[in-house]
C-alpha cells in the first residue's frame, strides 16, 4: 500500500527535470510501468490505489499548467483518464492471475493427497493408518474440529450427509455449504463404501469458519472412496 501511493510519486518527481525534453505520453509510459509492478503481487487495493496515484501525480507534474491540479489540453486529459484506465485493467488482470495461481496449487494439493491415499491402499497397509491419514486430510481439506471413522453398516439416523455427488443433505433440503456452511451443532456423515457395500462412515464436525466448495466436498468423497477401496479388500482377503 505504501508502494502504490509512494512509487508514481518518486517516479514523477524523477521525470520533472526531463518533462521538457519528450513527450508526457511517454512519462505515461514510464507510470504504467510503475502501477504493473505494484498491481503484480494482485492486491486489488495496491493496485487501484498506485493508479489513482499515477493519474493525480502526472497530472501535478507533467502537464501543462505544471504544478497545478488542472489540465487545459484535450490530448493530456486523455492521457491521464488512459494512465487510470490502463492501471486498473491491469490490477484486475493481475488479480484474476492470482486466483487462477491459487486456484491451481490447491488443485495440485488435492491431487497429492489423493495419490499419497492411493499409494497407501496400493501397498496394502493397515486400513487404520489409511483412515487416520484420510481423517487428517479431512481436518484440513474441509477446515474441521474433528473427525472419527465409525465401523459398520448401522444407520446414519437424522443426521446430515454429505453425498457422492458433493451436495450437503439435510433431512429432505439441500444445504448451501458455500453459503451457509456444514451443520456445526452435529456431526455431517461422509459413508464410506465399495462396490454399493457400506464399510463405514467419517463423522465430521466443522469450525465455524467451514465453507467448503463444491470442488472440496467431492474431493472429501475421493479419499472416501481410498478408504473404501482399502477396507473392502482388507474383507476381500480375510474371507
Amino acid at each position: 500500500m505504501l508502494a502504490a501511493l509512494a512509487a508514481p510519486l518518486a517516479m514523477s518527481a524523477i521525470l520533472v527535470p526531463l518533462r521538457t525534453s519528450f513527450a508526457n505520453t511517454d512519462a505515461a509510459l514510464a507510470l504504467v510501468v510503475v502501477v504493473v509492478a505494484v498491481a503484480a503481487n494482485g492486491h486489488r487495493l495496491a493496485g487501484v490505489l498506485a493508479a489513482l496515484s499515477a493519474a493525480v501525480w502526472f497530472d501535478f507534474f507533467l502537464t501543462q499548467p505544471y504544478e497545478r491540479f488542472s489540465i487545459t489540453r484535450r490530448a493530456d486529459v486523455e492521457t491521464t483518464v488512459l494512465l487510470l484506465v490502463v492501471g486498473v485493467a491491469v490490477t484486475e488482470l493481475a488479480v484474476w492471475g492470482r486466483r487462477q495461481h491459487e486456484a491451481a496449487s490447491r488443485r495440485a494439493g488435492y491431487l497429492s493427497g489423493i495419490h499419497a491415499a492411493a499409494e497407501g491402499v496400493a501397498a496394502g497397509g493397515p486400513p487404520s493408518a489409511l483412515i487416520s491419514q484420510v481423517s487428517d486430510q479431512l481436518v484440513r481439506l474441509l477446515t474441521l474440529r474433528s473427525c472419527r471413522f465409525q465401523h459398520g453398516i448401522g444407520g446414519i439416523g437424522s443426521r446430515p450427509r454429505l453425498q457422492r455427488d458433493g451436495q450437503v443433505v439435510v433431512g429432505h433440503r439441500v444445504l448451501d455449504a458455500e453459503a451457509e456452511g456444514l451443520p456445526r451443532d452435529t456431526e455431517t456423515v461422509l459413508v464410506v463404501e465399495s462396490g454399493g457395500i457400506l464399510q463405514g462412515r467419517f463423522l465430521m464436525i466443522p469450525t465455524a469458519d467451514t465453507r467448503p466448495t463444491l470442488e472440496q466436498r467431492l474431493v472429501a468423497v475421493a479419499f472416501a472412496d481410498q478408504v473404501g477401496a482399502a477396507l473392502a479388500e482388507t474383507h476381500s482377503v480375510d474371507l
